[in-house]
């Protein structure tokens, strides 16, 4: 297969990673409005991890490495979950695509030089967020479970970079999901939540497709696209994640949701391809 072939290839498969990952906000929302948000995690993991399990790396750095980064996981997901009992799935989708500018807003305060776009990008994308989320009224506590959110997705990104780096791809990523399967295990065992039935629907979909699935998607696909298109490409992830809440759940952005989410868009674009300093 020709270099073009399988960049074409490679956009394919993560455009239908960022589908997937769209779709998942709404399953999530319906899925926490009766269920509880820390057993929703841990059997979502608990069925990828079931399905990698023959990918599973050995060595104390790759296990030490799998329990700090499915700490921060498991905070993102754990907040994304309880964030979306209280807020509508396609705000949560464009706040918590706030990580995509943090990362580099962060490896800055840490030192790194930071192209001077970034920073306005992630000026915008606060802008745009200011605005989904006074949409309707202030900000709720929904919002501010998914700030959470992409707070710990940009640390998460930055701690994999580093790991990485070390250790290789491949096996760490599954040994985040066993990570996240011990943090959310012990979340939910401290929590201990009275359930009367599981909505296996929703658990099979989040851990068979927007996790195991997706694990497989993302190294496939970036291992035939630049790091600068697979940007552009993740950016659809809260177009999806909102044309799947408009068409599931009945949402719908007004004027000013809609602009919020225009700015988180191109603020993300710009960041990662606008012009340099």
């Amino acid at each position: 297969m020709d270099r073009r072939k399988e960049r074409l290839l490679g956009a394919l498969l993560l455009v239908l990673l960022t589908i997937i990952w769209g779709s998942s906000f709404a399953v999530i929302r319906e899925a926490v409005a009766g269920f509880p948000p820390s057993l929703l995690v841990f059997l979502r993991f608990l069925v990828a991890a079931l399905v990698l399990l023959p990918w599973i790396g050995a060595g104390r750095g790759v296990v030490l490495a799998g329990l700090e980064l499915g700490f921060w996981l498991v905070v993102g997901y754990g907040t994304q979950a309880v964030g979306l009992v209280y807020t509508t799935a396609g705000r949560s989708a464009f706040i918590t695509a706030l990580s995509v500018v943090l990362v580099p807003v962060f490896a800055g305060l840490l030192g790194r030089r930071v192209p001077l776009r970034v920073w306005a990008g992630a000026a915008l994308a606060l802008l745009g967020v200011g605005l989904l989320t006074f949409e309707g009224g202030p900000p709720n506590v929904g919002d501010l479970w998914t700030l959470l959110t992409a707070l710990s997705y940009a640390i998460f990104i930055l701690r994999l970079e580093d790991y990485a780096r070390l250790l290789g791809v491949g096996r760490l990523t599954v040994a985040q999901i066993l990570g996240v399967l011990l943090w959310a295990g012990l979340w939910a065992g401290i929590e201990r939540p009275e359930v009367s039935a599981i909505p296996w629907p929703a658990v099979l979909y989040l851990g068979l497709f927007a996790t195991a699935l997706a694990t497989w998607l993302i190294s496939l696909g970036q291992s035939r696209v630049s790091a600068a298109e697979a940007a552009v490409i993740y950016a659809l992830e809260p177009v999806w994640a909102a044309l799947f809440a408009y068409l599931f759940l009945g949402e719908a952005l007004g004027i000013q949701g809609i602009l919020g989410a225009g700015l988180v868009l191109f603020a993300i674009l710009y960041s990662q391809l606008g012009p340099g300093d």
